[in-house]
């Protein structure tokens, strides 16, 4: 008796198992997924910005593919051309680049701090809404001779963060373009 109620209590557990293994890989998808650009929630941008024209000199900087990105996942529909479009987002200046922050006794640098410094201006149907928007991001990280490559690739996915964060700081500084603010 003893034995076949224990075998019927292992063979309840496995079921239970599973699912709390289940529960636990929802609740990592969950929470994984809230670290991601579009899943900030949504800007509300002006009616005049529903279809956009980027105008930059670099169609393939990190600061170029954020901003399709955000607008687009604001509802926006980025136009390939200008003619078209119903506002214009004028980038002035997109920069990025990284500094030696600390070096170690030997010379050898110990930390950087990457940087991306954006200006830009909105037009909405003609008319020049906000000018000369400068937005400075900046960020450190340290480097270890021994981990050459996957600092190399850390430097380029702080880059690509910092220009999301930026992308976060303009629109959210165009959601007040309706108003006439800037």
């Amino acid at each position: 008796m003893c034995q076949a109620s224990c075998s019927i209590s292992s063979s309840d557990a496995q079921p239970r198992r599973r699912a709390l293994g289940w529960l636990g890989v929802a609740v990592l998808v969950l929470v994984a997924s809230g670290c991601g650009f579009q899943l900030r929630g949504s800007i509300p941008l002006p009616p005049d910005m529903s279809s956009t024209y980027i105008e930059t000199e670099d169609r393939f900087s990190d600061l170029y593919a954020s901003l399709r990105q955000g607008l687009e996942a604001n509802g926006v529909r980025v136009s390939e051309d200008r003619r078209s479009a119903d506002a214009v987002i004028r980038i002035l200046e997109d920069e990025s680049g990284e500094r030696v922050l600390s070096v170690s006794a030997r010379n050898i640098p110990r930390e950087f701090e990457v940087y991306y410094i954006v200006e830009f201006e909105l037009l909405l149907n003609g008319e020049l809404r906000m000018s000369d928007q400068r937005i400075v991001q900046t960020r450190a990280y340290t480097w270890r001779e021994t981990e050459v490559l996957g600092k190399a690739e850390e430097g380029r996915r702080v880059r690509r963060a910092l220009a999301d964060d930026v992308v976060s700081r303009m629109l959210r500084r165009m959601s007040s373009a309706d108003n006439g603010q800037s």
